[in-house]
């Protein structure tokens, strides 16, 4: 539109001027040479426009013709970068379809077009990933650490190409360069963080933690959780030798989390120590309201030394009331009024815990009742431990696959910060086993695959907790609690090993009460 007015405009201003020479006519005479001419002014004009025509014609093929090598060259040139564009994205759709040999001629034909280019690169790079050659992959991934253009993207392959072939000192130094060419890169701050937390460098993974969230590269509530978490770790450090210190960083540790479970136990453990047993119950406390666990129980009631079993009777009571009668508050109060020789107060807050599946715990604590008022061997008490042997597992610490009784800061598995979760493990059920009619009733049998690995010595940095792998998230671990068996191996290896978990029927002499025990 505004291209038709102006060409409008242009054309009624041609009008307007030819009209204004119509009106006023005149004559050009030019001199030159001996002669003479003159003519009009319309035809002066007309004359000087077609002298401008024919002359920048003129210029035109002139100029073609000087730069009519240039502009082959330029086409050529053109057409050989179309190409290796056109070799790059099939290239490129060859790697992300799996297609080795596609992918390597492709890339070859992409730097033979393209030269140096960083995506030729990248390509050739991938192409000798996907075709298992490590050194091709390496090289390419080295010529790009070369060019400042794409030296990160290079570290970033090479970086890769370490942790393939377990070579953490390279992969550290992979990382640690490219976080300081490029602090915003997430990958390099996450590998560098988390190789600080595998050497124990608390305070160098809390400035890490910290250059990452005012770079924005992570959460305000998560850098406070992570901080929050490294504090903790440092604190458990130096629980036994720097007291003073370990309480200065588990008290910013509940300041940044107060609902860390393992920082409050720990800072109300200390504080204790110190005789601030006000601030320490406060503590804990405020992070039983927000998540009940039996690690704030037992540092609740044992805050005060010299307290008497009644006296920590009253504490579990307090817990109860807190947090409106949880069950871990109804397995403290148990346990507190077994040590007080209150049965029938221990069996009332056991009892609700009784209605449907009592877990592993509720079981032992049933079992422990039964055993304190009929003596050892009761049947009450044997009943109770035969269900615990099939009763639900308890929450536990749980990290990518790996149940530990006690909490640490990174997972043994990936090193990840933060990984272990208070949770109940997922219980596997299996489906019902078929008995043919003529065959008599055979013992059940079921394995359970457990992966026992070697957790990292970072990853638990006061003494190691008992671990135990699971498969599928699902634990299995001794009703009392007992440390798995640990096996010796190397560092990163897993051991598969089975342990068959019999599920035997009662035999009973009666027939009816026998079929009764098999149906309950």
């Amino acid at each position: 539109m505004w291209r038709a007015l102006a060409f409008l405009a242009l054309l009624a201003v041609a009008a307007y001027g030819a009209t204004w020479v119509a009106d006023h006519p005149g004559s050009v005479t030019i001199v030159w040479n001996g002669y003479e001419v003159a003519t009009s002014l319309a035809i002066a004009l007309i004359g000087v426009l077609i002298a401008a025509i024919v002359v920048g014609f003129i210029w035109a093929i002139v100029r073609g013709l000087i730069t009519l090598p240039e502009a082959l060259v330029r086409g050529s040139r053109d057409r050989r970068r179309a190409k290796g564009y056109s070799a790059l994205s099939r290239g490129m759709v060859a790697v992300g379809s799996g297609d080795p040999m596609a992918a390597r001629r492709h890339a070859n034909d992409a730097e033979r077009l393209l030269g140096a280019e960083p995506l030729a690169l990248l390509l050739k790079a991938q192409a000798a990933q996907i075709s298992g050659d490590r050194e091709a992959a390496e090289s390419a991934f080295q010529r790009m650490v070369d060019d400042p253009e794409t030296r990160v993207l290079g570290l970033r392959g090479l970086f890769v190409e370490a942790r393939r072939r377990e070579d953490d000192a390279s992969a550290r130094a992979y990382a640690a360069e490219a976080a300081r060419l490029a602090p915003s890169v997430t990958w390099a701050n996450e590998a560098v963080l988390e190789a600080q937390c595998a050497d124990g460098d608390w305070s160098g993974a809390t400035e890490t933690v910290e250059r990452r969230a005012s770079l924005g590269l992570i959460e305000k509530g998560v850098a406070r959780r992570q901080r929050a978490v490294l504090l903790t770790a440092a604190a458990q450090e130096r629980e036994a030798g720097e007291p003073e210190a370990a309480t200065e960083r588990v008290l910013r540790a509940v300041k940044l989390a107060p609902d860390l479970v393992p920082a409050a136990a720990l800072a109300g453990r200390l504080l204790a120590r110190r005789g601030d047993l006000r601030k320490a119950a406060k503590i804990v406390e405020a992070a039983w309201r927000a998540g009940p666990h039996p690690d704030l129980a037992k540092t609740y009631m044992t805050l005060r030394t010299g307290d008497s079993v009644r006296d920590r009777l009253s504490r579990a009571e307090t817990l109860a009331r807190l947090s409106s009668w949880h069950p871990e508050a109804r397995l403290a109060m148990a346990q507190a009024a077994y040590e007080a020789r209150e049965f029938a107060q221990a069996r009332e807050a056991l009892a609700p815990l009784l209605a449907d599946r009592p877990s592993v715990r509720t079981c032992l604590a049933m079992a422990r009742l039964e055993e304190a008022e009929h003596g050892a061997g009761a049947a009450r008490s044997r009943e109770w431990l035969g269900r615990a042997a099939h009763a639900p597992r308890d929450a536990l610490w749980i990290a990518d696959g790996i149940a530990s009784e006690r909490w640490a800061p990174i997972s043994p598995i990936t090193g990840r910060l933060d990984a272990f979760v208070w949770k109940t493990p997922t219980e596997v059920l299996a489906g019902p086993s078929e008995t043919r009619p003529d065959e008599p009733e055979a013992q059940e049998e079921t394995v359970l695959p457990i992966e026992a690995a070697k957790p990292t010595e970072a990853a638990i940095p006061a003494g190691p907790p008992s671990t135990i792998a699971l498969n599928g998230a699902t634990p299995v671990a001794t009703a009392a609690g007992a440390a798995a068996t640990s096996n010796p191996m190397p560092a990163g290896a897993t051991t598969p090993v089975v342990l068959p978990m019999p599920k035997t029927v009662d035999k009973a002499t009666d027939n009816a009460d026998g079929k009764a025990r098999r149906a309950v």
